[in-house]
Formats: structure tokens, C-alpha cells, sequence
């Protein structure tokens, strides 16, 4: 197989469609079919079939998809590995990380690697869980600091913290005028996070345990860090870090409740067997340092 029939496949496998791929690739394509021609003879095996007016992946083109990623990673952390090896503490770590992590953890990890290694250079991306996992599966991340789900075997996973998800509404909201239970919430509506979100699926399944129905939404958001000033202005609950109490943010409350309290660890993910250049693993060996700061009292 040459490997860039293997490129070329993969940008049509991307686009289901040989016009676009050819667009992209600024090849013709004949030459393009004259790719998976080649591949197919080699293969054995059909690798597209017809799908309207374009064409997907068989059976068999899945697995080639499949490889040929885990191919063109192995190139590109091959050559990140040959630099990295004569320059030493030096060049770019990918990290990705949620919004509580970056606003709590992050500055104490940069402050410590900037005074070791000032020369290099970091590339973070905060975002929701999936989209970081995902963007740690196709190789444009090195290291994923989240809350953990251990779910797939090609990831490996390090618990270096954890926090305690709460419900909180700002101070002056009426929930604090008496003591309230579960089914007490429901008179409010809430802003809440997307469901594909672990906490929210979370806090939904606690209303359900207890034979209640799910809370009203009023403002879902995927900007977790909107959250807090929009429940210090307006009269909806929320559901967010503990450790937004303990660094001060005032205007907020904590409405306690044993039900609602979701303990929730933090981990360190990284692809199995991926490489991991000398500034990602210095990285690492921080946040494992200084997780514990994270820790609740």
C-alpha cells in the first residue's frame, strides 16, 4: 500500500464524496478512483459503495479508516519524538481541559512549567468533555484533564483530583428562605449544561431516583463558566463546582443537600501507547503534583 493512497482515502472516507474530496485534495477524480482502485486490488476487499449521490465506508472500510489514522499518528508522533529527542525540554504540548480545571488548577501547572522550560509553547483548548475526547482520539491532543470516564481501552486514565458537584442559586434567591427538600427544587427553573453532559445526566437521574420529574430548564448552555454570572443575576438554579465556593466567588450560594452533592473525579487521559514528547509528560508530572490542591479540605 503506498501511503498516499492511504491520505487520499481518508479524505474521502471524511467527505463521503469523491467531488469534494477532490476540491480538497486539488486532485481529479479519476486519479481519485484510480486510489481506491489501487487499494481495493491490494485489500481485497471493497472499501465504498453507493450511497445516494455519494458513498460510505463498508465493513472493510471502516477498519481501513480505522488503521490509517492510527497510521498517519504514529508518522506525525515519530517525527514530534526525532525532534523532540536532540531539543530536550522545548517545543508544543496540546492540553485540552474543562472549564473548572483551567480556571482552578491550570494557572498553578503553567506557573511552575513557564519557570522551568520558558521557551515553549502551549496550546489549550477548554471545552466540554466529548469534544476534548474526541480531539484526544484523532491526535490533536496529547493530554486530556477531565472528569474521568473509563469507558474505552485506547485511553488511559490517572486520577489527579476531584471536586464535589452542588446545587447553588445567588444569595438573595427565595429556596433560601426555609429548609427545603428535593421535590422543593422543582418550583424553580434551572440553567443547566447540554444532556450529553455527566453531571447533568447525573442530576436528572437523582430526580428520577426519587420518583420526581426532571428539572425545568429554562437556559442551557455549553459555556460552563457563564453559568455562575448569569445565576448570580437572575432567580434560576444551578448545578456547578464546589470549588467555585472556595475561591470566593460571592454572590452565589451552596443550596445543601445530601442528594444533590456528586463527588466527581478529575483525571489525566492520555492516548494508550501514543507519544508523549518531554514537555507532556513534564505537564503530567505536575497536575499529579499538584491535583491534591484540588482536594476539598
Amino acid at each position: 500500500m503506498d501511503f498516499r493512497d492511504l491520505k487520499y482515502f481518508e479524505v474521502i472516507a471524511e467527505e463521503g464524496n469523491l467531488g469534494r474530496a477532490a476540491e480538497r485534495l486539488h486532485r481529479t477524480q479519476p486519479a481519485l478512483t484510480k486510489c481506491i482502485d489501487r487499494l481495493e486490488e491490494s485489500l481485497g476487499s471493497r472499501l465504498f459503495e453507493k450511497d445516494g449521490r455519494g458513498m460510505r465506508l463498508t465493513a472493510a472500510g471502516r477498519i481501513l479508516a480505522k488503521r490509517s489514522r492510527q497510521m498517519a499518528l504514529m508518522v506525525e508522533e515519530t517525527a514530534r519524538e526525532m525532534q523532540d529527542y536532540a531539543g530536550g525540554l522545548q517545543g508544543t504540548v496540546r492540553l485540552g481541559c474543562v472549564p473548572t480545571v483551567a480556571e482552578h488548577l491550570m494557572p498553578t501547572v503553567f506557573r511552575q512549567l513557564l519557570q522551568e522550560a520558558p521557551g515553549i509553547t502551549v496550546k489549550l483548548t477548554v471545552a466540554m468533555n466529548a469534544n476534548l475526547m474526541r480531539g484526544l482520539h484523532d491526535g490533536e491532543l496529547d493530554l486530556v484533564l477531565s472528569p474521568m470516564q473509563e469507558t474505552d481501552a485506547d485511553i488511559v486514565w490517572e486520577k489527579v483530583a476531584q471536586d464535589t458537584m452542588v446545587v447553588m442559586a445567588s444569595a438573595d434567591h427565595p429556596v433560601f428562605g426555609a429548609p427545603c427538600t428535593l421535590a422543593d427544587l422543582l418550583d424553580y427553573k434551572w440553567m443547566l449544561p447540554a444532556t450529553m453532559v455527566s453531571s447533568r445526566q447525573w442530576l436528572d437521574q437523582t430526580f428520577e431516583r426519587h420518583g420526581l420529574p426532571r428539572p425545568q430548564v429554562q437556559i442551557e448552555s455549553n459555556v460552563l463558566n457563564a453559568i455562575l454570572p448569569i445565576l448570580e443575576t437572575t432567580q434560576l438554579l444551578g448545578f456547578v463546582s464546589r470549588l467555585n465556593l472556595v475561591a470566593g466567588k460571592a454572590r452565589v450560594r451552596e443550596v445543601e443537600l445530601a442528594e444533590t452533592q456528586m463527588a466527581r473525579r478529575l483525571g489525566l487521559a492520555y492516548r494508550q501507547g501514543g507519544y508523549l514528547s518531554p514537555v507532556a509528560l513534564r505537564v503530567a508530572a505536575i497536575l499529579r503534583a499538584h491535583g491534591k490542591d484540588l482536594l476539598p479540605a
